[in-house]
């Protein structure tokens, strides 16, 4: 059922265990739950969010390894994007400009003098429509649809989008990307914005957590989280998770956590290329990670002060992101790889997530 009227709004998001706070038939929000062996997750086409991602730990235990809220309306207040489809370009614009075929962009800064995940009501702000719903069969699936007009928060050209959440069996999910642009060229990258916990959301931090990534080399940043431009080795440094090791075994090195762009090991041709292992030890669940996107921005939800699903408090450090995406700020950065997509192209993220035990 991918429209709701008011009668049966309320009622369907009740069964699916998810209140929307002001769902009207006019914003058409609602709640998507793809199931498929003993992995399921719930959506909304409210900016295109994961609310939930329920998988069996080691002794076959379920539990939701996603933070989120247990509201609409939460949603709509957020600002730590649990869950979202950020865009039109995820990650941040330094100064809030670029300047693409000889004209000055000019956004709409929302992080200090630059922009971060598309700008103050970017694309994980937005009601999407849903194209299809596919709850049950082989590979259930969901497809959200957005058009983003010329000049919305300031970015050119009209931009059609697409996002869709795949079960593929065997405790496997994809998403999928993809972008057109109508009359101008356009900087795009969405991004997928979950914050995983795999001791499940309301476990505490994921310091202890294990993880491998795989990318040799990182943008560095200033004191904005703006890319100086290098791309330089991790050997010798704290970013350097080729050999899996525990998320907190070098914070004492850092000032607050992990922030960082990765630049993937073997994705040049833009083939599926495997981005990183996580590893809860004490539930045995594992997540690998594979993108056909060049990055993916390790974070551990420094700031992170926020009450979420059944009242709890997510703390810092109570999650780690793993955005794959184009390099940030790569519209300021030339020897960045492109993010540019002319009239008549297509923008393809691919993304695969598989979910298994140890």
């Amino acid at each position: 059922m991918a429209r709701l009227s008011v009668s049966w709004c309320f009622s369907l998001l009740q069964i699916f265990g998810f209140l929307a706070i002001g769902c009207s038939a006019r914003e058409e929000i609602g709640i998507y739950e793809l199931k498929q062996g003993n992995l399921s997750v719930k959506l909304t086409n409210y900016g295109a969010h994961i609310i939930s991602l329920v998988v069996p730990d080691k002794h076959g235990k379920l539990g939701d390894v996603v933070l989120g809220y247990d509201t609409i309306k939460e949603y709509k207040n957020d600002s730590s994007s649990f869950g979202a489809t950020v865009g039109r370009v995820g990650n941040r614009i330094s100064g809030a400009q670029f300047t693409l075929n000889g004209t000055l962009y000019k956004l709409i800064a929302n992080d200090g003098k630059n922009t971060l995940h598309g700008g103050p009501k970017g694309f994980s702000k937005v009601v999407w429509t849903v194209k299809k719903y596919s709850p049950e069969g082989q590979t259930p699936h969901v497809v959200f649809a957005y058009h983003s007009v010329d000049g919305e928060q300031g970015f050119p050209g009209d931009l059609r989008v697409i996002v869709v959440y795949k079960l593929l069996g065997d405790n496997k999910m994809s998403i999928n990307m993809k972008a057109k642009a109508l009359k101008k060229a356009t900087p795009v990258n969405l991004i997928n914005h979950a914050y995983w916990n795999l001791g499940g959301h309301d476990s505490g931090d994921i310091l202890s957590e294990e993880i491998q990534i795989f990318g040799s080399h990182y943008t560095p940043v200033d004191a904005q989280l703006i890319p100086t431009g290098k791309v330089v080795t991790v050997k010798g440094t704290p970013y350097d998770f080729l050999r899996p090791r525990t998320v907190g075994s070098m914070f004492s090195k850092l000032t607050a956590g992990y922030d960082i762009n990765y630049a993937i090991d073997g994705s040049a041709e833009q083939k599926l290329t495997k981005a990183a292992i996580v590893h809860d030890k004490k539930s045995g669940r594992v997540m690998e990670i594979s993108t056909n996107q060049p990055g993916v921005q390790f974070y551990t939800s420094n700031t992170l002060y926020q009450k979420g699903k059944g009242g709890f408090t997510y703390k810092p450090h109570a999650a780690l992101c793993l955005e794959t995406q184009g390099f940030s700020d790569s519209v300021n950065h030339p020897n960045f790889p492109s993010q540019i997509v002319n009239p008549g192209e297509s923008y393809n993220h691919y993304m695969l997530f598989k979910f298994s035990n140890l």
